[in-house]
């Protein structure tokens, strides 16, 4: 197991100040944003943080994009698979529509589905994965409607990510993991008990995180785990956070 970060995790610095925080925590993974730091359609500055990510010696996991599928007034996806492809990213994330699955009539899954598979299509072109965001608001915010859309995407380039959801019981926690093992690109890492407002240290999540791993682990495959955002969004938290997950994944 890698361990890694989502660059979000500290939106006001610069790429060059994030690279440094993971080479000084250990980390050997990023997924970088598409909002701030490799902006969509930005070729010159996804070239240029893919060259100083390889030269930090940091692999880059992917690109972590803001397109979201179906989605009329957003990014067009060829500039997004641009940026991913001077970046040297391996995988695209994309988020999985605009609403909610519970909120979602069979036309938004269906433009969904259709949009993912068009978008799957021109990724693999370029040997680049598309990866579902398993999100809250779009149609991964279960485990059950994040296997409905996949079952309805079947394609070789297609896969989804995943973090475990908010305040539920550790079993429910790991099945909904097993269950999506078999598409599974990458891992989001964070503590957040009981809700979403209270982003606790990943120590006090750590029996919860070694059963994740032991999942994983059983797979026979490697995946990289990354941390997104840390309590207070303090970068000098990363260190502790950082040492908290290679410590994990060395247990795993």
């Amino acid at each position: 197991m890698q361990a890694g970060l989502v660059s979000i995790t500290f939106r006001k610095l610069s790429p060059a100040d994030v690279l440094g925080l993971c080479q000084e925590s250990g980390l050997t993974e990023i997924e970088w944003g598409g909002d701030v730091h490799v902006p969509h359609g930005d070729i010159a500055a996804a070239s240029l943080v893919g060259e100083q990510t390889r030269a930090a010696g940091i692999a880059v996991a992917a690109y972590g994009s803001y397109y979201r599928l179906a989605a009329p007034d957003g990014p067009d996806f060829s500039s997004v698979l641009a940026s991913a492809v001077a970046l040297g990213a391996p995988v695209i994330r994309a988020w999985a529509g605009t609403r909610s699955s519970a909120e979602a009539d069979e036309a938004h899954w269906k433009a969904v589905a259709a949009d993912a598979l068009r978008c799957a299509d021109l990724a693999a072109a370029q040997g680049i994965f598309l990866a579902y965001e398993f999100h809250d608001g779009t149609l991964t915010d279960s485990t059950g409607s994040c296997l409905r859309l996949l079952s309805a995407t079947e394609h070789p380039f297609i896969r989804t990510l995943w973090q475990p959801p908010h305040g539920r019981p550790l079993e429910d926690c790991v099945g909904s993991l097993r269950a999506v093992l078999p598409w599974l690109q990458h891992v989001h890492v964070f503590h957040w008990w009981p809700t979403s407002a209270h982003r606790l240290p990943l120590s006090d999540g750590a029996e919860r995180w070694a059963a994740y791993l032991a999942e994983l682990r059983a797979s026979g495959r490697e995946f990289a785990l990354l941390l997104e955002f840390v309590p207070g969004d303090d970068p000098a938290c990363l260190t502790r956070e950082a040492g908290t997950l290679r410590q994990l994944c060395a247990a795993s």
